[in-house]
């Protein structure tokens, strides 16, 4: 190692090794394969194999994001102010992960098949064991490294090591397939109350390997950018309020987080009943189309840094949004036009609309530590833990959003799981869901973006004037 290198990681400024970004990454790969395949597929479970009506889901989903609310900054706070001797962050990948996978797998038991209460309880506990596991592996980036190019490629290695873990939920239906009961026609039954096990076993599988990487992660994250010990203990529920006013740029992507993910969660609900009900698809069919809304990732998510270089975040930022927008729109058009409602033409559609998401959501997560920087700079408090409480509240609020508006839309379009063909109505209000709602939600997070200000300038000065006080305290 250089003597340059050698000073600027003894200021902070880390480089890590390639196993050490894909350990990381392995923490959201994890994540992903357990707590995703809850946020796309558990609505549909409920509704066509668990019992469950689409109000009585969606009063669940709100509630749900009402406790998270409360939940987060309790834990935002006391991991913060903890110091487990595992390290402070990276202890609840394995404290919160295993209970995480166990809550996560009892939400797909249909032991209690319809029971409004089983599901509160089981869900409710698998969101709050989320928290545990998501609020400190958020602070984990920022306490790795202050480098902001490091940071750059260690979100771009996690956005790759996510989009695999989405690519395998994605894979689900053909998954069930293999173990749901057969039909008469020889087609496996997947979307009815016979395939209940199907579905658990599947869970179980994605829980097991869920667990398997965070423990992975564990192993090769080495926290060196945190708060000592003196420092923790004035750590208060309280700073993260304190915090929210104070420090601007964390407003910024705390909207931006809301509105994000408002729009993913709605998009990823409706899509089962897309491929179900508008295209009459196969499982193959299915996940080959879910699969494209994450093969854009493996393409793009390694240009980052330098698309970044190139155009700056927020030019980043409108490219891709826009992009997404065009391919809502596309895809829409093709529904319509009966001469282009081809499987292959709304395929094209996914790539382009799922290209944008990826890209401008992925690299949301880059904007987490330098909030937390300017917070640092601002209060003299490195509180990881608190920002990444209080982005977890508002990407849940998102979640939210998410997971009430499908479950309102469908009510109030008529939808009924026991019909095989839905009315025009219905059919309209899924690809409201899929298509036009998240494409508003878009144009939003464009307008919320513009008012980021921390270029990478900016956050680089800051960086080094808090090493360099800490070097003269």
């Amino acid at each position: 190692m250089s003597q340059n290198n050698t000073a600027n990681e003894a200021k902070g400024f880390y480089k890590l090794s390639w196993l050490q970004r894909i350990g990381f990454g392995a923490g959201d790969m994890a994540q992903n394969l357990i707590y995703q395949t809850v946020s796309i597929w558990l609505l549909f479970f409920y509704t066509n194999v668990y019992g469950l009506s689409p109000a009585a889901a969606a009063l669940m989903f709100l509630i749900v994001r009402l406790v998270d609310v409360l939940w987060d900054p309790l834990v935002g706070a006391f991991v913060d102010k903890g110091n487990p001797k595992w390290g402070k962050y990276r202890s609840w990948l394995i404290l919160g992960g295993i209970p995480l996978g166990g809550l996560a797998i009892l939400c797909f038991w249909n032991g209690f098949s319809g029971s409004i209460a089983y599901a509160y309880i089981t869900y409710v506990g698998m969101s709050m064991c989320y928290t545990l596991v998501n609020v400190p592996y958020g602070a984990l980036n920022s306490s790795l490294t202050r480098d902001t190019e490091e940071i750059t490629v260690l979100t771009s290695t996690r956005m790759f090591m996510a989009n695999l873990g989405a690519l395998i939920v994605k894979s689900l239906p053909m998954v069930i397939a293999i173990f749901a009961p057969v039909a008469a026609d020889g087609t496996a039954i997947t979307d009815k109350p016979e395939s209940a096990s199907a579905w658990f076993i599947t869970m179980t599988i994605f829980a097991i390997a869920g667990i398997a990487l965070l423990i992975f992660s564990f192993s090769q994250c080495k926290e060196r950018v945190v708060m000592d010990a003196k420092e923790s203990e004035n750590v208060k529920v309280s700073d993260l309020w304190m915090e929210f006013l104070r420090n601007r740029p964390l407003r910024v992507i705390a909207f931006f987080f809301i509105t994000a993910f408002s729009m993913m969660s709605i998009g990823n609900a409706a899509d089962a009943y897309f491929m179900t009900y508008n295209v009459g698809a196969t499982p193959v069919m299915t996940t080959a189309f879910m699969w494209l809304g994450t093969i854009p990732a493996f393409i793009f998510m390694p240009l980052v840094p330098a698309i970044k270089r190139k155009i700056g975040k927020k030019g980043m930022f409108y490219l891709f949004l826009g992009t997404a927008v065009v391919g809502m729109a596309m895809m829409y058009v093709f529904v319509h036009v009966e001469a282009l409602k081809q499987f292959g033409l709304l395929c094209l559609a996914q790539f382009v609309k799922s290209t944008g998401i990826i890209v401008a959501t992925g690299y949301m997560w880059a904007l987490v530590p330098e909030v937390v920087s300017y917070g640092e700079y601002t209060s003299g408090k490195r509180i990881a833990g608190i920002v990444n409480a209080l982005t977890g509240i508002f990407f849940k609020a998102g979640m939210a959003l998410g997971g009430v508006v499908p479950g309102l839309v469908l009510s109030i379009v008529g939808f009924n799981a026991e019909l095989a063909e839905q009315t025009a109505l219905a059919e309209e209000g899924i690809l409201w869901l899929v298509c036009v709602i998240p494409a508003v939600l878009l144009f939003l997070a464009m307008f919320i973006i513009s008012k980021y200000e921390l270029e990478d300038d900016v956050i680089d000065k800051i960086n080094m004037e808090i090493e360099a006080r800490a070097k003269n305290a």
